[in-house]
């Protein structure tokens, strides 16, 4: 008597994590450009303030301009999809600005711009060299010190915002009222769409704002269209666009000295966007990644005359709004960005936007980066009275070159350099503090303290 059989269970797959779930190409690529779209203030203000600091052609600044498109691409391409050891496989964008601009403009005003590509470059190179020291320095900064650094980022780059409306103090045509009306405008369109729009183009608020105030410059006649019908159609970001990079150690010093801060910045995105995602995270073994993705973006964007790329925080907004976590969406970007890099009549058209309309959205844009700090630090339990401590001096020391510009010009040139960097002042301000109040002398069977904690989504 034969012995009945007994239809074999196929295992059902392992569910896909939402993060790793692909979609159907076109609603992928729609999701895709609406991240471009909310994303695109920030490189066409950091090449504006490029442009308007430095006193490039308008030839360069289009050069650049698309320089800053692909490699944002490229770098949100890394992030996302995480090849080899590069990038840690989330829903992440790369952007050009912020302090690492500042920096850079800094270096070119005392050097010369050769010297300040070549600082790029040796930064890129100099974080790969201490990224395996740094990884085994990630419990140094807790939500505590990265949230109180990236408010002083946040507050620093509203500032930067500003500057492109109103200009630099003392240079003619400081604080016009009408570029401060247009700057206005621009801000309250943003805020009257964000208000009557539902969906997808609630999302694209910023986008409309710039639209509707160039528009509104069109027509009060501060709009000059003639460069739109002038140049080729597709083109190539020019390599070295300042010519051969100058290496000098002393004056990429502030540089490298900050891409220590940027490196515990990409660890704050990190958990930020896998928090946003519900994905659980090795923050040891991501993080690093996520720094890699960013070194050698910045490495590439140096040869194409751009300051640092970094990770972005803007769009983990949209995740959360959308509901959409697939990490092949930022993907797409990317690959929208790269295409668009390539259009110099893309870059062309950006360009005509006026300084103020790009400025008032700008500030907008930053300020997002400021609440995200503030967001972070809600984690901190800030009622503990030496996590206020650490917080408070360490927003009083690095707010203080950027409320009070010049502050520190009475110090030798290196010194006054370093100092200068708020951001690289308040983060190692905050990380040093944490770790007198929250490490040095604590026992192994004490209990680690909340500001020690990390996100919810990550694993230390």
């Amino acid at each position: 008597m034969s012995s009945p059989v007994h239809p074999v269970r196929e295992s059902s797959p392992a569910p896909v994590h939402p993060v790793d779930e692909s979609r159907p190409v076109g609603r992928i690529l729609l999701f895709g450009v609406q991240h471009v779209l909310v994303m695109a203030a920030t490189p066409i203000s950091a090449i504006f303030l490029m442009s308007a600091t430095l006193r490039l052609s308008p030839g360069l600044t289009v050069d650049l301009l698309s320089a800053a498109l692909l490699l944002s691409g490229v770098g949100s391409l890394i992030q996302s999809l995480g090849p080899w050891k590069f990038g840690p496989r989330l829903p992440f964008v790369m952007l050009p600005g912020g302090a690492p601009l500042i920096l850079f403009l800094s270096i070119a005003q005392a050097h010369g711009l050769p010297t300040a590509t070549g600082a790029v470059l040796l930064t890129a190179a100099f974080t790969f060299v201490v990224l395996p020291l740094f990884a085994r320095l990630l419990r140094f900064f807790p939500p505590l010190v990265i949230g109180t650094m990236i408010v002083i980022v946040g507050v620093n780059l509203v500032k930067v915002g500003a500057l492109l409306v109103t200009g630099q103090p003392g240079t003619p045509g400081f604080a016009d009222p009408g570029a401060l009306g247009l700057a206005f405008a621009t801000i309250g369109l943003i805020v009257v769409f964000t208000r009557v729009l539902r969906g997808v183009l609630r999302q694209l608020a910023v986008l409309l704002g710039l639209v509707a105030g160039t528009a509104l410059a069109f027509a009060l006649g501060q709009v000059h269209l003639g460069s739109l019908t002038s140049g080729q159609l597709v083109g190539l970001p020019r390599p070295l666009p300042f010519g051969a990079p100058v290496f000098d150690v002393l004056a990429a010093l502030p540089l490298m000295l900050y891409s220590l801060a940027s490196m515990a910045e990409a660890t704050g995105q990190t958990v930020i966007n896998a928090e946003a995602v519900g994905k659980e995270i090795d923050i040891r073994k991501d993080v690093p990644s996520t720094v890699r993705g960013d070194a050698l973006t910045s490495l590439l964007g140096g040869f194409l005359g751009l300051p640092l790329m970094v990770t972005s925080g803007e769009n983990i907004g949209i995740v959360r709004v959308t509901g959409v976590r697939s990490r092949y969406v930022t993907a797409a970007a990317g690959l929208v960005l790269v295409v668009l890099g390539f259009l110099t009549p893309v870059a062309r058209a950006i360009t005509v936007m006026p300084p103020a309309v790009v400025g008032g959205a700008a500030m907008v844009v930053f300020a997002v980066i400021t609440v995200l700090g503030v967001q972070m630090l809600q984690r901190a339990r800030l009622e503990d009275h030496t996590s206020m401590v650490t917080c408070a001096v360490a927003l009083a020391l690095g707010l203080l070159p950027i409320l009070v510009p010049g502050v520190y010009d009475g110090f030798p040139s290196g010194v006054r350099i370093l100092l200068g960097s708020g951001v690289a002042v308040g983060a190692f301000t905050a990380a040093l503090l944490n770790i007198v109040f929250h490490h040095l002398g604590r026992r192994r069977d004490e209990p680690v303290l909340p500001a020690e904690a990390p996100g919810a989504a990550a694993r230390v």
